[in-house]
């Protein structure tokens, strides 16, 4: 197993971290005037938003920080409905995040809230393992260790159309996620983390000719980027696995079909559950600190100290898997898109989500 340098190493990391710059969140952020505000719904003290969207013309995507988004909606890419609940969508083709050619409009849990002293990269505004080096300390500070998120939602639309519709992603949105941070200092020190993996995305995927569509989640391989077994390992919950082209039938859930699931990272392992009406409960464990999947074999390919040295974060919403960009690789599935949204919400190239519960908070244990 890669060794872990000595705490004193790591002190000087957690201080880095804390000096950290923040993201600078877009400009373009504007009150909202109607009663759609999603807000007043939900509870979205620590959270801010990533849109489809450049808003104020300065070339980057539009970021709404934690205070903003509290007077904030957008009548196509994040708003509530007239049910009271939060809709998030985003087309094919729009401005994306840097180092992705994906759309979304997703929720990013800050636990600083709008304290925005606390950086972004920040031991108090993420989340850690309790195989953490530095978990004692950090826990002495008011760090979390752990945490817990837990959804309810629909998938109301995919994207239909995909120049290679062979190619795992096409069809699917990610609705969930556990991102871990990319950061560039703990790499430099030889700590064997910062890549910016995921240790879970949770995926729904529907096939055109198919009425009904499978939920699955991925497991990333902690690794760096140039490394080729760095790669998502998926496990099926409801239908099939992103690779299987079959029709999930009755075992699948349906466009509009409300289903949960439960994400409880408690101190160093990742319980999952997933519910729906006339479906059976799904449930994983797997180990964050080792190599081991959540089947209980080893993956000889996996970092073999998995995601112990990193800190986490999660994420909810609508994360668009149907890249525009058609280019060699797995991830690039040339889906049409006009980058107008309302030709291409017409022609079917965008995904929608809507949440009817989004929670988060610590962990718990399970028995």
């Amino acid at each position: 197993m890669q060794s872990i340098k000595a705490v004193s190493v790591l002190s000087i990391v957690a201080t880095a971290l804390i000096a950290c710059s923040s993201t600078t969140n877009s400009e373009s952020a504007t009150a909202s005037t109607n009663s759609s505000i999603p807000a007043e719904k939900f509870d979205l003290s620590e959270w801010k938003i990533t849109l489809p969207m450049d808003g104020d013309g300065d070339g980057k995507i539009d970021e709404i920080d934690v205070k903003e988004i509290q007077s904030y909606s957008h009548p196509d890419y994040f708003y509530v409905n007239a049910d009271g609940h939060m809709v998030f969508a985003a087309p094919n083709k729009a401005i994306t995040t840097s180092g992705s050619s994906n759309t979304r409009s997703e929720l990013r849990h800050q636990l600083r809230g709008s304290n925005t002293k606390i950086k972004t990269k920040a031991p108090q505004n993420n989340f850690y393992l309790l195989a953490h080096p530095l978990s004692d300390r950090f826990e002495r500070l008011g760090v979390r260790i752990g945490g817990k998120m837990e959804a309810s939602l629909k998938v109301d639309h995919v994207a239909t159309r995909a120049g290679h519709p062979d190619k795992p992603p096409a069809y699917s949105v990610v609705v969930g996620q556990i991102h871990a941070g990319k950061d560039q200092k703990i790499i430099d020190l030889g700590l064997g983390f910062g890549w910016g993996n995921e240790p879970i995305k949770i995926y729904y995927k529907k096939f055109p000719h198919h009425d009904k569509g499978s939920v699955f989640w991925n497991y990333e391989r902690n690794l760096p980027k140039d490394d080729p077994n760095r790669t998502d390992i998926a496990y099926p919950v409801w239908g099939n696995i992103w690779e299987n082209p079959a029709d999930p039938g009755d075992k699948g859930i349906a466009l509009g079909e409300e289903f949960s699931y439960v994400i409880n990272v408690h101190n160093n392992i990742m319980h999952l559950e997933f519910t729906a009406k006339d479906k059976p409960t799904v449930k994983y464990s797997i180990d964050l600190t080792n190599n081991i999947d959540a089947y209980g074999k080893v993956d000889e390919f996996d970092h073999p100290a998995g995601y112990t040295g990193d800190w986490n974060y999660f994420k909810a919403g609508a994360y668009n898997q149907c890249s525009t960009k058609d280019a060699a690789g797995g991830w690039y599935t040339a889906c049409p898109g006009t980058g107008d949204w309302q030709t291409d919400k017409a022609n079917g190239d965008y995904v929608q989500v809507t949440f009817t519960k989004l929670k988060v908070g610590e962990s718990t244990p399970v028995k």
